[in-house]
């Protein structure tokens, strides 16, 4: 028998149903992962479908699911920020206490990294903490937004395109960005992480994952992507590794 693959849903942090995939061995798995997909994405982006495959067939169970407002999850994109994303994020935890165990392993995706960082201090049982071409701040984003459209600023809202898509970003969510010190999580996490990027990443430069991993305490490791795309998209086997190397570095922490 292969992995087990179930579509389920849970009340997110504005009181939306959010729709999440659960994958797991055949057998109990030996712990369980969350997984927090990058901006404007959703948890059927390709890699991370990718790297919860693999993580499975460690035998890691595997939770991903969408942020309010995006891919399969309701709610309304525009009323969401990087504060309510973090209550999505224990939102999941939450979940898998009640259904399964708690997750020991939390997983970000770029801005999904920024965010299982600075919601880990509210999720106890998490031992361990694996971040992929995550920013090292949130101002990151929001200045990148502004320069795509600065009328955010005057008029209050905008809508923007990524990825073959409009998005509309509110003065609220740029605010919030604005406000955040994600290295002072990172600073306190207290727990086992992992930092993976890739030195030609051209949406998030690697110099952010130096700054994330100095500012760490031990245990602490990082990995270079070498030659993988900022979405882990050009080449499968990017997935992959990742998904390998998070079993591996993980497996002392799952117990």
């Amino acid at each position: 028998m292969g992995r087990k693959i179930e579509r389920v849903g849970f009340g997110g942090a504005m009181g939306h149903r959010l729709a999440a995939v659960l994958e797991r061995p055949p057998a109990e798995p030996r712990a369980w992962a969350l997984f927090a997909h990058c901006f404007s994405c959703s948890k059927d982006l390709k890699a991370v479908a990718w790297i919860s495959r693999v993580l499975v067939e460690h035998e890691i169970g595997v939770l991903r699911f969408d942020f309010t407002g995006l891919g399969e999850s309701e709610g309304d994109f525009s009323d969401t920020n990087f504060s309510s994303n973090l209550d999505d994020v224990v939102a999941a935890a939450d979940y898998l206490r009640r259904k399964h165990r708690a997750p020991r392993l939390l997983i970000g995706h770029s801005l999904g990294g920024a965010a299982v960082l600075a919601a880990a201090d509210r999720i106890p049982e998490a031992a361990a903490v694996a971040t992929i071409a995550t920013p090292s701040d949130t101002t990151h984003l929001s200045d990148g937004l502004i320069r795509m459209a600065p009328e955010i600023e005057e008029r209050g809202e905008a809508e923007i395109h990524l990825g073959g898509r409009s998005f509309c970003i509110r003065k609220q969510f740029i605010d919030d960005l604005r406000q955040q010190t994600l290295l002072r999580s990172v600073r306190e996490l207290g727990r086992a992480l992992l930092v993976l990027h890739s030195p030609v990443d051209e949406v998030v430069e690697v110099e952010h994952a130096r700054r994330i991993f100095e500012t760490a305490k031990y245990p602490k490791s990082f990995i270079s992507l070498d030659g993988a795309d900022h979405l882990l998209m050009k080449d499968r086997k990017d997935a992959r590794y990742v998904a390998d190397v998070l079993a591996a570095w993980s497996s002392r922490y799952l117990a």
